[in-house]
């Protein structure tokens, strides 16, 4: 099937030109940046981690289930968790405790949002626990990060997650203390979807809608997810010199029975808006603590149902572009609308466009490359049996809402972009 851009009702306009002349862009970090790290994540590019957050492994029969759904990697096991049970399916960890066969290490959770920006003492308390710093009136989060780090063995890869302090709530130089100080890659969890409160004024609405509470079809948006890892990548000093992982939840996190719970289709979205915007892994959120079911598996049990298909739909995407994903960007060299997102690759002489809905509403994307200015060509879109007409370096394709993603590659174009 060819879609022509003359089946579109209207002609899409381009929210701007490029801004100058096509720049390739190396990944964050350098695409040999594991390699530095003994015992740890592979740096072929056939590798890009896609990873569970916290789950166990009990049964051998465990690890095979979440190899089925596209995962190669575990953010932390509980501590009942046999990391054998992974290795032997050719997955890997990174653990909280010492485990001869990590892949590397994960430090405190989030002690931007419970213990805050500051160096106080820590008590050693962990939320719930009682007081957290002395005096229990300061911050003490940059301490928590430095005692966890003493544990960690020397060279190893250190992994470290962070939530609303770091995106929302503190100034760019407290964020970025533990964006830089502590971890050797990180994340942060944003869960536009389904988190009760993220539409606020003191969150969402503090970034989007200057302080007052961001409407839904502003803030239950697949293109949040990229802003969180833009976020993440701007307090990064030097900037890109370390991996920023995504978060992606797969149920319903939170246990208001009123929140929403994440649906296959806007997991798919979140996930591809935050690798347009430069995710170097993906983890995923495997609890549910409300909703119907509650499960801390979503991916193995019934809860999962309907959106482990999605899921492990995306994870192979992932696979199969994975040197796709660890190649080179080319920026510059594309000029679309405000209603999409989209990144360009270099891989094997090709150019792929990747590009997501930005907006909640159906809409025809204009999408041009000044490059290839004098150059016809079907695109092929990718996993969908269909290609697209380029005229003159432009084409046109449709999104049907707020979780459409296409994904475009234009054989043999890389050398004309590239002069």
């Amino acid at each position: 099937m060819v879609w022509d851009q003359a089946q579109s009702s209207a002609a899409p306009a381009l929210a701007a030109d490029a801004p100058g002349p096509a720049q390739l862009r190396q990944v964050d970090g350098g695409p040999d940046y594991f390699a530095k790290f003994p015992n740890s994540l592979p740096s072929d590019p056939s590798y890009f981690p896609v990873g569970v957050w916290l789950e166990s492994l009990m049964e051998p029969t465990d690890a095979p289930k979440d190899r089925q759904a596209g995962l190669n990697l575990y953010v932390d096991l509980t501590s009942t968790s046999d990391i054998t049970h992974a290795t032997n399916q050719g997955m890997r960890a990174l653990t909280s405790v010492a485990v001869s066969s990590a892949a590397g290490w994960v430090i405190a959770d989030e002690p931007d949002m419970w213990a805050g920006p500051g160096n106080a003492a820590w008590t050693g308390n962990w939320p719930g626990m009682g007081p957290i710093c002395a005096p229990e009136t300061e911050r003490c989060g940059y301490t928590v990060q430095r005692e966890a780090r003493k544990s960690v063995p020397a060279g190893a890869l250190v992994y470290g997650n962070y939530g609303k302090g770091v995106t929302f709530w503190e100034t760019n130089e407290q964020a970025a203390v533990f964006v830089n100080e502590f971890q050797d890659v990180v994340s942060a969890d944003n869960y536009w979807f389904t988190d009760p409160y993220i539409c606020g004024p003191s969150e969402g609405g503090g970034v989007f809608a200057a302080g007052t509470g961001l409407a839904p079809e502003k803030c239950r948006l697949a293109a949040n997810y990229g802003w969180t890892v833009d976020r993440v990548r701007s307090l990064v000093q030097p900037a890109m010199s370390k991996p920023v992982w995504a978060f992606v939840e797969v149920g319903h996190p939170f246990t208001d029975p009123n929140a929403p719970t994440i649906s296959g289709p806007q997991i798919r979205a979140a996930v591809w808006s935050s690798l347009i915007h430069g995710a170097r892994g993906v983890v995923y959120f495997n609890h549910n603590f409300g909703g119907d079911c509650l499960s801390q598996h979503v991916l193995r049990d019934p809860c999962g149902e309907a959106v482990r298909p999605w899921v492990t739909e995306v994870n192979g995407q992932i696979a199969r572009l994975a040197p796709v994903l660890n190649a080179p960007f080319l920026d510059n060299a594309l000029a679309h609308g405000d209603g999409v997102d989209a990144a360009v690759k270099v891989h094997g002489g090709s150019l792929y466009v990747l590009a997501g809905s930005a907006q909640a509403g159906q809409q025809d994307a204009l999408f041009r490359l000044n490059c290839l200015a004098g150059t016809d060509a079907a695109v092929t879109v990718l996993d969908e049996n269909r290609t697209v007409s380029m005229t003159k370096g432009a084409f046109t394709d449709h999104f049907a809402d707020g979780n459409a993603v296409h994904l475009y590659r234009i054989d043999g174009a890389a050398a004309s972009c590239l002069r």
